[in-house]
């Protein structure tokens, strides 16, 4: 029999992408199928496949990240480790740390930091998957990263509840330190990044936060030739 005019068609997987923010395709599990994916899948696939992934609108998303990504979150998460270590203000998460800001989406910031007003005890939670919003969410971005993945990430993460995210572009050598989706200040290794409300007393000049990464070869532009050259 032909379709139903009134039918739900299935989104295609562009549609999906483009929902995710346009991100690569190759970050994207096809089974269990894009739409279908619960935290359990997420939670097995992590363990079959040695990933850190999230879960959004029902689809599993790997989290990209290479080794100067990785060693540069946790460099940064070094420096908060001691500060949070020294004054026990809360626990912190590495990018395998995965929470659930609100049902069906759960979220693996590089770095995560929660007050210890939040934790039973100020103590680790004991789900895989706990049902809390980070603090301070920190983002290493990475080559596949695209503006409208990120975008909707902080918007998820104060929804969810999260007053602090900073985005870290180790190409352009800032951090972006947003307190809300779209208000935002950029550090340069001139300025000094501070933990504001979330961590207040805790400081670091940018510089640092980027001493162990090499100075990245930016792109050389090509000089237009003139005419009847």
């Amino acid at each position: 029999m032909p379709r139903s005019s009134t039918a739900t068609l299935a989104p295609t997987i562009a549609e999906i992408l483009q929902r995710l923010g346009d991100i690569p395709a190759d970050r994207v599990l096809s089974k269990p199928y894009p739409g279908t994916a619960t935290e359990a899948d997420l939670l097995r696939e992590t363990r079959r496949r040695g990933w850190t992934f999230e879960l959004v609108d029902g689809t599993l998303v790997g989290k990209p990240m290479g080794a100067p990504e990785a060693g540069l979150a946790m460099w940064i998460g070094g420096l908060l480790f001691a500060f949070v270590r020294q004054h026990k203000v809360g626990q912190l998460f590495g990018e395998g740390g995965t929470f659930r800001l609100m049902k069906g989406l759960v979220r693996a910031p590089d770095i995560t930091f929660i007050r210890s007003e939040k934790l039973a005890g100020g103590l680790l939670p004991t789900e895989a998957i706990p049902e809390i919003a980070p603090d301070l969410a920190v983002e290493v971005l990475s080559p596949s990263n695209t503006r409208a993945e990120m975008e909707r990430k902080r918007k998820e993460y104060f929804l969810a509840g999260t007053t602090l995210v900073w985005l870290v572009d180790p190409e352009r050598r800032v951090v972006e330190v947003y307190t809300a989706p779209d208000v935002f200040t950029t550090l340069t290794e001139d300025d000094t990044l501070e933990g504001g409300t979330v961590l207040p007393g805790f400081s670091v000049s940018v510089r640092e936060v980027f001493e162990q990464l090499p100075e990245l070869p930016r792109p050389r532009r090509s000089r237009k030739k003139k005419p009847g050259k």
